[in-house]
């Protein structure tokens, strides 16, 4: 068979359930992982989360290989070998207009599960679980050498008042707070492939957020959308499987012919 060159978002993608505490890995993704990888195919994650956030369930799904921080890290046979942080003196002009405006925030300044707030007020707003915020009183951002992701309290459509923010890549995800993150996870794709001598034509990417967007250009691989895909994607998308919780990533590699429909060998 063929090989391909397989890249998976992680969020929505190959993990359902939508709360953070209820989130699962299908049994059919883990099965069609399990049988992509039999056949020999290469398996990458491709996501928005941190190395340190994504690396369970890299090692979960037995993968060696990820994009992660939203296309600014690569980690290769299990080793990180670096991830570029946003531009620093444009996340401190976004800091200093969030609290002119009284606008609560958190930055995460190394690769970690962890955020870091100023105060209690970013999660007294947010209350959110997707990650722990530790208030550290008196944080001062520009103390620390690198800045890779910013957390902005808010309601749709505040982000789009932020001056600052214009300058820099964001995601909503949940209603009271934006991410301030990379969004490149094309050219962290381009990385590996070069890395390993694939080529775009053998590539198949999957996914399923406007975070996912880099990833479904022009560059000649094969888009597949989750069905619980935003609409802005599937309007990219080479093939429209069914949700995440339907059987999204087996039904799709059936369609490409990756996998039998009933899995026999």
């Amino acid at each position: 068979m063929r090989k391909r060159y397989l890249f998976f978002d992680v969020d929505g993608t190959l993990i359902a359930g939508g709360s953070y505490a209820k989130n699962y890995i299908p049994e059919s993704t883990r099965r069609a992982i399990e049988l992509l990888r039999t056949d020999g195919h290469f398996l990458c994650l491709a996501t928005g989360r941190s190395e340190a956030m994504a690396r369970g369930y890299m090692q979960e799904l037995g993968f060696d290989n990820m994009v992660s921080d939203g296309g600014y890290g690569i980690t290769i046979d299990g080793k990180l070998l670096g991830i570029k942080p946003l531009p620093k003196d444009k996340m401190i002009a976004l800091l200093k207009e969030c609290e002119s405006r009284g606008i609560p925030w958190a930055i995460q300044p190394d690769n970690s599960v962890t955020r870091l707030a100023p105060d209690g007020r970013f999660y007294d707003f947010t209350h959110d679980t997707y990650q722990e915020t530790r208030t550290v009183p008196g944080l001062d951002p520009e103390s620390f050498e690198n800045l890779y992701k910013a957390f902005i309290a808010c309601y749709y459509p505040v982000e789009h008042s932020l001056e600052s923010l214009k300058e820099l890549p964001f995601c909503r995800f949940h209603h009271e707070y934006i991410f301030v993150e990379p969004s490149d996870k094309g050219a962290g794709i381009h990385r590996i492939l070069e890395r390993f001598g694939g080529s775009c034509e053998d590539a198949i990417v999957f996914g399923d957020s406007d975070n996912d967007l880099s990833m479904f250009g022009d560059d000649g691989w094969i888009r597949v959308a989750m069905g619980n895909a935003s609409e802005r994607l599937k309007e990219k998308a080479d093939l429209i499987t069914t949700d995440v919780d339907k059987d999204g990533i087996w039904n799709a590699c059936v369609k490409l012919g990756l996998l039998k429909t009933n899995g026999d060998r």
